[in-house]
């Protein structure tokens, strides 16, 4: 079930991570690759398709107030985002290392849609724009992701790669 579905979870920034669909995981793939990450991380559900590909995983970072949805897309969806990105992506912009990650994304057809969201926690004396949740793991599943489909990441709302 979505993080959105749930009131305990606030949505707090997206990052993508995109790569040649050729290059999908398996679910056996995946799991194995969170569960490397440690107890910190609770696979809280998991979709595969037929080929035992993942479509969507919830998990769940207690330790960081966080949880996160990842879902695969593909597609007509993917081709838009990429070309606004590339529009957007200026070369002055780009820091050390960035122009091999700009060059991949000429071979990218697919992503996974990181959703980051905070747990909220019942402290009423708190200000509503106060955060208490670690954003390291969502860079951390990020980057885990990034490996398991030789993808690259990127914070579409910095139009930044990580």
């Amino acid at each position: 079930m979505s993080l959105f579905g749930n009131p305990e979870y606030r949505w707090r920034e997206t990052y993508l991570v995109l790569f040649d669909q050729q290059q999908r995981p398996s679910e056996n793939a995946f799991r194995q690759a969170i569960e490397r990450l440690g107890e910190r991380y609770e696979i809280d559900s998991l979709v595969a398709n037929d080929l035992s590909q993942v479509d969507s995983i919830t998990l769940l970072v207690p330790a960081d107030n966080a949880g996160m949805d990842i879902s695969f897309i593909q597609g007509e969806e993917v081709a838009e985002q990429l070309e606004q990105m590339r529009s957007q992506l200026a070369e002055d912009d780009l820091l050390a290392g960035d122009e091999d990650n700009l060059a991949q994304l000429d071979r990218c057809n697919a992503r996974f849609d990181i959703l980051h969201f905070e747990h909220l926690l019942d402290f009423s004396e708190l200000e509503a724009d106060e955060e208490f949740m670690d954003p390291a793991g969502l860079l951390i599943v990020a980057q885990t992701i990034c490996g398991l489909c030789q993808g690259v990441a990127v914070d579409p709302q910095s139009g930044t790669f990580l």
